[in-house]
């Protein structure tokens, strides 16, 4: 029986041991894919801003507005289905930067036109406060935001239709504030429910992470954007 207890022991140690570093092994590739998939956030807005940049001294990219926003829905579907295809998938993200931020400088460009520098400056600063104090929020509460998904998808796509209904026909400039402020509180609950999702490990890949905080930010910036030049333009 001695025998038998201390290979019994020696068996539990084995177990127990092998538990500890499946659990440490499992918390590392979690920290593992936490930080790729914000370096692949970091570098994508690097990329975007570059292409903002770059694309203010194209006017050829104002003309072709509308091919580029087609674009990108193009290479966000492309880098769906690149999804297995590591190296593929991050070309695909950068390149989704870069025409995103082409198609952005068209916005920018008005505001730096119209000598409102400063506008643009203050939206970026909110954006980037807004989302690290989201950020942080979402990592360390205990409220799950993960079962959003439904009402934040069902949201969006109303904003996508108000919003293109407005571009393209009734032209009202207070739809154009409730789209905005609607948009951005529903880019900043964005965060919040990407962020969680990304901790938990129910993206994929770090591409597929970093690809929707990048949709998060972004937007939330063009929202901020707009409201700050509504009401900047109205005070002028």
């Amino acid at each position: 029986m001695g025998l038998y207890d201390r290979d019994y022991a020696k068996n539990s140690d084995r177990v127990g041991n092998y538990e500890e570093h499946s659990i440490e092994r499992e918390s590392s590739d979690v920290a593992s894919f936490i930080k790729q998939t914000y370096q692949l956030f970091a570098g994508s807005l690097l990329v975007g801003a570059a292409g903002a940049y770059v694309g203010m001294g194209i006017p050829a990219i104002k003309e072709y507005y509308w091919g580029f926003v087609i674009l990108e829905f193009v290479l966000i579907f492309a880098i769906g289905f690149a999804r297995n295809k590591p190296g593929l998938n991050m070309l695909m993200l950068f390149a989704f930067a870069l025409v995103s931020g082409l198609t952005m400088s068209v916005i920018v460009g008005q505001y730096v036109g119209m000598g409102a520098s400063s506008i643009v400056v203050n939206a970026l600063i909110l954006t980037t406060v807004a989302f690290g104090g989201l950020s942080v929020f979402a990592m360390n509460t205990t409220k799950d935001f993960t079962t959003m998904g439904k009402f934040l998808f069902i949201t969006l796509i109303v904003i996508i239709v108000a919003s293109l209904l407005n571009v393209f026909w009734l032209h009202n400039p207070w739809l154009q504030v409730g789209v905005a402020s609607i948009s951005a509180i529903l880019f900043s609950a964005f965060i919040l429910y990407d962020t969680q999702n990304i901790i938990k490990g129910n993206y994929a890949t770090p591409v597929d992470g970093a690809l929707a905080l990048y949709l998060d930010f972004i937007n939330l910036f063009i929202s901020l954007l707009q409201i700050l030049g509504i009401f900047g333009s109205s005070d002028d």
